[in-house]
């Protein structure tokens, strides 16, 4: 049975799936934010966690707060990985390493031709009058390609896309430079500039782009 197979089986009880797809996109929550968005008693969220924790998918920090004791919160383990999409990052890998064999800097080429001709097919789609119409509707898309995005706007913050999944990670961990292949697709999509952060806390990543007019 698949590592993927194994994690499904072991989490498929009422609201486990539910409350990892909220730690997902999160910088970590309580049990009191969890019970609290699922419409739960606070004892039944913690009794979920606990089991979880126990079997090595979550794990948990403290978060100082500006009053009063840290805050407990929980977080995704990397053993919960293989539950997130991805491409099949080992036969991508091999037909990059296959490309860069036949031509020096051809895994890189290819990957830049597969950005360019990403970014064709969604300008069809990703239309609007200003850049946030057009950021709502990237993120959209990208929300159902597995990136977990969303579009936010705050005065403080301005205007950004979150996304708290990479399906395609295992290649930019190998070719860095895909980092600014896809900060290049979401400028000329969205026509704006876009600065590409990424943090990592314990099995949890985000990735933020921050949309500025040109």
């Amino acid at each position: 049975m698949t590592s993927y197979l194994k994690i499904l089986r072991r989490i498929s009880k009422p609201h486990w799936f539910e409350i990892m797809e909220l730690i997902k996109c999160s910088g970590g929550l309580s049990v009191g934010e969890l019970a609290e968005t699922m419409g739960m008693s606070y004892m039944g969220v913690k009794k979920h966690c606990l089991a979880m924790q126990k079997l090595g998918y979550l794990d948990t920090w403290r978060s100082p707060k500006a009053v009063g004791r840290p805050e407990k919160l929980y977080r995704i383990t990397e053993k919960a990985a293989p539950l997130f999409p991805g491409i099949g990052s080992e036969v991508c890998l091999a037909i990059l390493a296959a490309a860069t064999q036949l031509e020096t800097n051809g895994a890189e080429k290819l990957l830049f031709s597969f950005f360019r001709t990403r970014t064709e097919q969604l300008a069809s789609v990703v239309t609007g009058e200003s850049v946030q119409e057009r950021a709502e509707k990237l993120a959209a898309l990208r929300a159902t390609e597995g990136h977990y995005s969303r579009c936010l706007y705050s005065e403080e913050d301005g205007l950004r896309i979150l996304e708290f999944h990479n399906p395609l990670q295992p290649l930019f961990e190998k070719y860095p430079t895909l980092e600014r292949m896809e900060a290049q697709m979401f400028e000329r999509l969205l026509g704006a500039r876009v600065e590409r952060t990424v943090t990592r806390t314990g099995g949890l990543s985000r990735y933020r782009f921050d949309l500025s007019p040109r």
